[in-house]
């Protein structure tokens, strides 16, 4: 399945929450753009080598990285002291600046490097972790250990940090079954996927 069809039914999940909570329009919106990036999360294991099928394009994942970059800057101008968020600022500019110029196959390093920087500045646990887990996608095999139940659990834990951060109801809802969407989409059990995940690494390498 394609990043586009990933997207859709990350949003799709965001939305369900959003009518089932009752939510406001604007923590509607908040999480079905989250919904929106969780539906994706799992391909950022494509670090810029064709392994696999790849749903990510050069520019997506830029763009990815720049958004990033940004949002940090955007998050920077309201929390924590003006050293605090000078240095949330600083890093989110490096990200926009250093995703221009490198090659793509460095890219979710250096920006796993940068959130794991900005989560420490502005001492977010869930954005340490998001950092983390950035890190370890860009150097293990596609459709490996982020399409695994392992994989899932430390994304899940991400979301309740960012769900406590944020204090919106849902956030973890969401982010998690969009997650758990992708990796059900990419199923080789479903007729049009002809390559599968490996569900149960570390103990199983068998594609499901």
């Amino acid at each position: 399945m394609n990043g586009t069809a990933h997207a859709a039914i990350g949003a799709a999940t965001g939305f369900a929450v959003a009518n089932t909570l009752q939510t406001t329009p604007t923590t509607t919106l908040i999480l079905v753009s989250l919904g929106t990036i969780s539906g994706l999360v799992p391909d950022l294991d494509i670090d810029g080598k064709l392994r696999g099928r790849i749903t990510l394009s050069h520019t997506v994942t830029r763009t990815i990285a720049q958004i990033i970059g940004t949002m940090m800057i955007l998050y920077s101008l309201y929390e924590g002291t003006l050293e605090e968020k000078l240095r949330g600022i600083g890093i989110g500019a490096l990200m926009i600046i250093i995703s221009s110029l490198i090659k793509q196959k460095h890219m979710l390093t250096i920006t796993g490097a940068g959130v794991l920087l900005g989560g420490v500045s502005l001492q977010e646990m869930w954005m340490i972790l998001f950092g983390v887990y950035i890190i370890i996608a860009s150097i293990v095999s596609h459709r490996s250990y982020t399409h695994s139940i392992i994989g899932t659990a430390f994304f899940a834990y991400i979301a309740l940090k960012l769900e406590f951060s944020l204090s919106i109801d849902g956030v973890f809802l969401t982010c998690t079954i969009a997650y758990i969407s992708h990796l059900i989409a990419d199923m080789k059990i479903l007729p049009f996927n002809k390559r599968g995940i490996k569900l149960f690494l570390p103990i199983s390498s068998k594609e499901i």
